[in-house]
């Protein structure tokens, strides 16, 4: 949490200087306390890895938030149970009327149809346009990053040579930027993915701002509209064995995958991979709820920014 410290103490400013986040007494008095709530479109086929998964990297912070998981209504899941989705998710037409603190969309395999061809995805552009409205800020994972950028901003993604897989290394940029509060200089996370989004055509963009990239991988993280959107190009929130279990299964499938880079020990898949991410994973996820989420959003969550005002599914896109 925030140090709750007197109005006026002239060492605020060193505090903020040194990046330390701070709250005087007048901001402190005017917060109340409520759940947080959180909302996760889980796309991903291993439905229970994923909770799993992102349940863990929102866990650290004394924040107390409530979760909702949301799947969409157009697809039919092949690899959960029904009796799963229909005792834990809620489908997304029972929710839009809703509105929610924090959003995420995760990742799905479906990168190398064209976005027009999943079969869900005019259901995901009106939750695209229902999240400006419904939702104080997004957090977009892989796959999910490379279609909001194409329907908010035209940006297109590309087919890369052959699959991105493994630990990479990422520079930050932007340092006082919150969302990258406490990272290193140099920090790694996984990226598995067969398409990409050009890191030029993030640079360039004027609403666009990257915060962390790699020479090999490109883009990781980036953000606009201060924060409401934000894109995440990897996947910090895997598990140690992730990508071993992912080359497992590629190997079964007869698909003769690279070993993931910099994962295994000697390249060795027989050796245990190191945890080598996780403290930066768990820095984004923190920093998202704490500075995106819990300091911006209205106590009351009919007053998210936008509300009342939604946005059709096609006013987003601009690729017409």
């Amino acid at each position: 949490m925030p140090i709750k410290i007197k109005n006026g103490l002239p060492v605020r400013a060193q505090l903020e200087h040194e990046n330390i986040f701070v709250m005087d007494e007048y901001r402190a008095i005017h917060q109340h306390i409520r759940p947080i709530e959180i909302a996760i479109l889980n796309l991903m086929p291993l439905k229970e890895d994923t909770e799993l998964q992102l349940l863990r990297a929102l866990s650290n912070t004394p924040l107390q938030i409530h979760v909702t998981f949301l799947t969409v209504a157009t697809h039919e899941s092949k690899n959960v149970e029904r009796s799963h989705l229909d005792t834990f998710y809620r489908r997304f037409p029972e929710v839009k009327n809703r509105h929610y603190d924090g959003l995420i969309i995760t990742g799905a395999p479906v990168e190398q149809l064209p976005f027009e061809e999943v079969d869900y995805w005019e259901e995901l552009r009106e939750i695209f346009a229902w999240s400006d409205s419904n939702v104080t800020s997004t957090i977009y994972l892989c796959w999910a990053a490379q279609a909001a950028l194409y329907c908010f901003y035209g940006i297109k993604k590309r087919p890369m040579e052959k699959k991105l897989v493994g630990i990479y290394e990422h520079k930050v940029f932007h340092k006082r930027i919150p969302l990258v509060r406490g990272f290193d200089d140099v920090f790694l996370a996984p990226h598995s993915r067969y398409t990409e989004v050009p890191l030029e055509e993030i640079e360039k963009h004027p609403l666009i701002l990257l915060l962390a990239s790699s020479e090999k991988a490109g883009a990781f993280l980036c953000m606009s509209e201060n924060g409401r959107k934000i894109f995440v190009f990897g996947h910090p929130e895997y598990d140690r064995l992730t990508l071993r279990a992912e080359y497992i299964r590629d190997m079964g499938r007869g698909l003769n995958p690279d070993i993931p880079e910099n994962y295994f020990p000697d390249d060795d898949p027989e050796k245990e991979p190191p945890l080598t991410w996780r403290s930066h994973a768990n820095d984004l996820y923190t920093n998202w709820l704490n500075y995106y989420v819990y300091q911006t959003t209205p106590y009351a969550l009919e007053g998210t920014p936008g509300a009342g005002n939604d946005m059709k599914p096609d006013e987003i896109s601009t690729t017409k």
